[in-house]
């Protein structure tokens, strides 16, 4: 198992409900844990090439105080699929929407192109984008906040 994949299950477990993981394998045995702080335990089992070192799992530290949401009450626009991001129908067109500007469901407020299509995404919320979280031109995941909207 190399890094990427070892730092993907973590960042995957994270995300997850899992507070406990095992894998063992021939070359690789692996305990990853989640309880008050994040530790991650490798060890090498057979002579075969050693993947690359992983850093250190930061020690535990006090609770981090209690900060309100700045974000709350807004609404994540998602992407529906997997793809590009788009803020525009083309090169030098407008944006479809920016920052400020109101929305309504049903209006077309960016383009994902998966697989050479370019799927239209509508809005299904009404309110104001207070936040682009994407970068035109960008990859974006499945469920990916792709707005913050003020719906009042």
């Amino acid at each position: 198992m190399e890094t990427k994949e070892i730092q993907k299950l973590i960042d995957y477990i994270s995300k997850s409900d899992l507070d406990e993981v095992n894998i063992e394998t021939s070359e690789l045995k692996l305990h990853i844990k989640r309880h008050t702080g994040a530790t991650v335990q490798t060890t090498q089992l057979a002579a075969a090439p050693a993947p690359a070192a992983l850093p250190a799992a930061p020690a535990a530290e006090a609770p981090a105080p209690v900060v309100e949401n700045p974000n709350a009450g807004l609404i994540e626009v998602k992407s529906p699929m997997i793809g590009t991001f788009y803020r525009a129908a083309g090169p030098g067109k407008p944006n479809f929407k920016e920052i400020g500007d109101n929305m309504a469901e049903g209006d077309v407020i960016c383009i994902v192109e998966a697989m050479k299509l370019f799927n239209e995404i509508e809005a299904e919320v009404s309110g104001k984008i207070v936040k682009i979280l994407v970068d035109d031109a960008s990859p974006v995941e499945f469920d990916q906040p792709l707005y913050l909207v003020d719906p009042s």
